[in-house]
């Protein structure tokens, strides 16, 4: 009898009740038994407490309470959970951790790293040369204003041969061509310079003239390292008139380009309609672009074709294809600048 008491309706009830709303216990009979099997009997558990006894229903509360609505739509799968103030709580090894604290924390070490690292140098020369700079301040100077000015670009894959010259093009005249002469130093401290060699190419970057002219009066300085000149080459060189007169024949009534054309066609001792020049070096799209008033063709090269050029002793043809290559990358909006100057003084 006390073992089938244990089993009774009454202590299974008694189980599910919460401890602060214990109900009086029910009486036994008050429960079907279901009949005896082989001498025991089964005993069928209590339901929820808000079903009906005795055809009445029980008012009691939820044995638990639900979750918010609003945690339950912002569990997320991978268990963490929104409380609606913008900061994320996440679970881990039974803790709740707020990741809020953690962003603001690893974001003050960032900023405290960036403090301690050593700032570069603003370094800054207005309408001056960085290769100038560099034989005048030294090299790291040079390299921050390089940089400054964007010239650390990827080197290219291709040659400057291959960038400056079109291969199996038109070798012959162009309607633009380009020019560049070197010089060498008469006087008494050789400041004063006079033409040792002549270079034209088409537009194609073809060499459609190259020649060394004799000294019309005694060379004091070479200028070998700039220059490339030695004694050699011009005292075999042409006539100074003839290279004259040739030169002056391929120019007429064509586009001359080149870099600072001033000082080419002085030591020639010939003119050219400004109309039909075209200067890399006072071009004003190209200041722009490397912030310098008088930007050298080495400059222009390093940041507009990402090429190398004179690095070593200069030569009077690659100069000329340099000089050519950069007005064949602008010639469609350099000929329409010039196109509108023209018509805007006419119509004036």
């Amino acid at each position: 009898i006390l073992k089938n008491q244990a089993n009774s309706p009454r202590e299974s009830l008694s189980t599910c009740q919460t401890d602060t709303q214990k109900k009086p216990p029910l009486k036994a009979g008050n429960r079907p038994e279901v009949p005896a099997i082989n001498g025991s009997r089964k005993v069928v558990k209590a339901k929820s407490t808000n079903e009906t006894i005795n055809g009445s229903a029980k008012d009691n509360p939820p044995l638990a309470k639900p979750k918010s609505k609003k945690v339950a739509v912002n569990n997320s799968l991978n268990g963490t959970k929104s409380d609606g103030k913008g900061c994320k709580e996440k679970k881990k090894n039974g803790n709740v951790l707020k990741e809020k604290g953690d962003i603001k924390h690893n974001r003050r070490r960032a900023e405290e790293h960036a403090e301690q690292q050593p700032q570069e140098p603003e370094i800054w020369f207005d309408d001056v040369d960085p290769n100038d700079i560099e034989a005048a301040i030294g090299p790291e100077a040079a390299k921050i204003a390089r940089r400054n000015l964007g010239l650390e670009t990827r080197q290219s894959n291709q040659s400057v041969e291959q960038v400056l010259v079109k291969e199996k093009a038109f070798e012959g005249l162009t309607q633009a061509v380009a020019m560049d002469c070197e010089m060498v130093g008469v006087g008494p401290q050789g400041e004063d310079s006079i033409v040792a060699r002549v270079s034209i190419v088409n537009q194609f970057g073809k060499c459609v003239y190259d020649k060394y002219v004799k000294p019309t009066e005694e060379v004091t300085d070479y200028r070998t390292a700039v220059s490339g000149i030695r004694p050699e080459n011009i005292n075999t060189g042409e006539d100074f008139k003839t290279v004259q007169k040739e030169v002056a024949d391929i120019l007429n009534g064509r586009i001359l380009v080149g870099h600072a054309l001033h000082n080419d066609l002085k030591v020639l001792f010939l003119d050219h309609p400004q109309k039909k020049i075209r200067d890399t070096q006072r071009y004003k799209p190209f200041r722009q672009i490397v912030k310098s008033a008088q930007p050298s063709l080495k400059l222009l090269c390093e940041k507009l074709l990402n090429i190398q050029v004179q690095e070593l002793e200069h030569c009077s043809i690659q100069d000329a294809q340099a000089a050519m290559r950069l007005y064949t990358l602008e010639k469609k909006k350099w000929e329409a600048a010039v196109k509108n100057k023209s018509n805007n003084k006419k119509s004036k």
